[in-house]
């Protein structure tokens, strides 16, 4: 669908540029079958957009309905979709099955593979990757050489989001983790994926390793339990904001958007113990409202205010 030979070029600089899946997501519950916009990159660009961030995405979605349809969501929350990205014959799907405690598990028909894209002359203040887009073949190698071409140029935040029925072995996923990690500033990602990731490692460790490959921030959430966010010289334990739960979709995703919008935010006052308590409790905020309403429904700019007053 698209060709090879040269780069699209990038049109206009933007604060925050995502790369990664947008999909359907078919959600199945006791009350029935659903489709919804998703995809984790895509929910990150989301949610940014929804936060008053200038947000760009680079994805792979089909010339199909339900391209349509992402494409409708994605300009609805003021994302703006980057050159190239209605490269695929039929767009990707994740079906997910929402347990009673409205914990979600997932099955994909998708895949990635988007056209070239050159930011090097304008390049967003923050680049974002992660999830299925950064593991999966052979859109994965686009996506590490974006990053190696913008690795001084600004902010690069990654999040893997770990789907092991889509990965190789443990072995490879670790490697292709890592050398992401040391192309990236910014490395959040769940206790669950560093269990998988480092199954002899506790989060403190976990957070240990990942400064050692490079990471000025790595920063590991724990559900209920809060996050942890940890850089070189301070550390900082942030707990979850109680809430009702109606589903955990978008939950991690409208963390990361809200960790974005606290990095575009946060000065010259480094990683800073009270910086790192700003950074955590405002992304705790995004998380605690997209889980009491149904489904990846991140916070806009104002709800997010409300709730940190």
């Amino acid at each position: 669908m698209h060709e090879y030979g040269k780069p699209n070029p990038a049109p206009q600089a933007l604060d925050a540029v995502v790369i990664g899946e947008a999909l359907i997501d078919i959600v199945t519950t006791s009350d029935g079958t659903n489709e919804h916009p998703g995809g984790s990159p895509a929910n990150v660009a989301y949610g940014l957009a929804r936060l008053g961030i200038n947000t760009g995405l680079l994805t792979a979605i089909g010339d199909d309905p339900r391209g349509a349809a992402l494409e409708q969501h994605l300009a609805g929350g003021g994302v703006k979709l980057m050159p190239g990205s209605r490269s695929l014959e039929k767009t990707s799907t994740a079906a997910a099955t929402i347990t009673p405690d409205g914990s979600a598990s997932y099955a994909f028909d998708i895949t990635w593979d988007p056209a070239p894209l050159d930011l090097s002359h304008t390049p967003p203040k923050v680049l974002h990757t992660g999830s299925i887009a950064s593991s999966l073949a052979p859109g994965s190698k686009s996506v590490k050489a974006i990053l190696q071409q913008l690795r001084d140029k600004c902010t690069i935040t990654y999040d893997p989001n770990i789907r092991p029925d889509l990965l190789g072995s443990q072995a490879e996923e670790r490697r292709n983790f890592e050398e992401l990690v040391y192309l990236a500033d910014v490395v959040k990602l769940s206790d669950e994926d560093a269990a998988w990731l480092y199954p002899h490692r506790d989060v403190e460790q976990a957070a240990d390793h990942i400064l050692g490959l490079g990471a000025d921030l790595a920063v590991i959430t724990r559900g209920s339990s809060g996050s942890l966010l940890a850089a070189t010289s301070s550390r900082v334990h942030v707990p979850a904001v109680k809430t009702i739960v109606a589903d955990t979709i978008g939950a991690g995703d409208s963390y990361m958007s809200a960790l974005i919008l606290g990095l575009l935010n946060r000065g010259a006052n480094g990683y800073a113990p009270s910086v790192l308590e700003q950074l955590g409790r405002t992304a705790a905020a995004a998380a605690a409202i997209t889980v009491s309403r149904p489904g990846a429904n991140p916070p806009t700019a104002e709800e997010l205010r409300s709730r940190l007053q």
